[in-house]
């Protein structure tokens, strides 16, 4: 994002909104190879969705060992056949899931992470700290704008780089009341103070959306302003409104390229296209502007793949990748059965390899009690041993 940011602001467009869209574009570009697959397994599923049946329906209500194992077989040589793996498109889902957490951080502390932004601030953050209590003014600041920042300032710690960071961060985070603040606290930096506010306002704001904020946040700010804001209100709630639609969108396409999916990974599936722009939603009004933006990008990017794939998987010989497929599936399966035979085999060599070795303690065991009772009938007078015997004759004749 900082070399896209860069590379924005050098044809003079410096504005972190587009950022996000550029960004999100080159992501899902980097995806499409599993955006394809995933489609692909959708398009191939539903051709193999007859013979799935017809192995189920052969099996149907047998538990015993022998046939859960000669099902599971069958399945597997349908999935090589089709060329498709039995995990389907979870990759694809699974992946998104860090980028989203990533991109959350990123967009709630934009400086932190785009160190072009974070120039930004610079020259009035070296302005500040030179400033005769300044630390007792940023607090006050800080309070008063009511922020809560996931780790609490310190604007009087020892480590400059630390009291830095947190005057940068709370600057990002003030709203235009809380600049005014910090223009009457420094009043001997008022023109640092607008250049940097002005500057912010140029790159941080979509329309009148602070990208920073939740959408939450500006509703609430719009509608207990001193005259309502209606236009912030309606802008912050078209950001999940739209999340939500151009998603629902994407999906309507989804399905035509994978309908008829009966089996229960096709119904997961859909129970997850299903929740997934519910929840978009739903958390778009308590994350920054700028995952909602991503949100939104990444549909409409989403939603202009599945078009073009849907044509080409209208076109595409099916029959011709099946083919190609019988092959690999006949290799994959004389691997699984070279394996399988060693398998046995070992477990055969072990088998015999144990039984073996008992064999040989018990031929030990008769070898060691002959040796021991020729020892008895050979023993000298006196010996421990002839006193042994006469014990075990003693008690052989009271036995009879």
């Amino acid at each position: 994002m900082d070399r896209i940011y860069v590379l924005l602001a050098a044809i003079g467009l410096e504005n972190i909104a587009l950022t996000i869209v550029v960004f999100t574009v080159v992501i899902y570009l980097l995806m499409f190879p599993l955006t394809y697959k995933q489609q692909k397994f959708s398009v191939l599923q539903r051709k193999m969705q007859p013979e799935m049946k017809a192995i189920q329906e052969k099996y149907k209500g047998k538990k015993d060992q022998a046939s859960m194992q000669a099902q599971q077989n069958e399945t597997q040589a349908l999935y090589d056949k089709y060329g498709v793996s039995m995990a389907g498109s979870c990759g694809y889902m699974l992946i998104q899931m860090p980028i989203l957490f990533a991109l959350y951080r990123v967009f709630y502390n934009v400086p932190a992470y785009i160190s072009s932004v974070k120039g930004i601030f610079s020259n009035l953050v070296t302005g500040i700290m030179a400033t005769d209590g300044y630390a007792d003014n940023m607090q006050k600041i800080y309070d008063a704008a009511k922020l809560r920042l996931q780790i609490t300032p310190d604007f009087g710690a020892s480590d400059k780089t630390v009291v830095s960071d947190f005057i940068v961060d709370t600057l990002y985070k003030l709203p235009n009341d809380g600049w005014d603040m910090v223009a009457s606290k420094f009043s001997g930096l008022s023109d640092l103070v607008q250049s940097t506010h002005v500057a912010l306002d140029k790159i941080n704001y979509l329309f009148v959306l602070n990208i920073s904020d939740t959408p939450l946040n500006l509703i609430k700010d719009g509608w207990f302003a001193s005259h309502k804001n209606f236009g912030l209100i309606v802008c912050a709630l078209l950001v999940p409104i739209v999340s939500y639609l151009s998603q629902m969108l994407n999906i309507k396409l989804a399905q035509t390229a994978s309908s008829d999916q009966n089996d229960a990974m096709a119904q997961q599936m859909k129970t997850m296209n299903i929740m997934m722009p519910l929840m978009s939603f739903f958390i778009a009004f308590s994350v920054p502007v700028g995952l909602g933006l991503y949100w939104i990008a990444g549909a409409v990017v989403r939603v202009i793949q599945q078009y073009f794939l849907n044509k080409h998987f209208e076109k595409i010989d099916l029959e011709s990748i099946i083919e190609a497929n019988k092959e690999k599936a006949a290799k994959k399966a004389e691997k699984r059965g070279i394996r399988q035979a060693q398998i046995y085999n070992a477990a055969n060599m072990n088998t015999k390899k144990t039984m073996s070795e008992k064999a040989n303690l018990v031929n030990a065991s008769d070898d060691v009690l002959k040796k021991a009772e020729e020892f008895r009938s050979n023993a000298s007078d006196g010996s421990l041993a002839s006193k042994a015997n006469l014990v075990k004759q003693f008690n052989e004749q009271n036995n009879k």
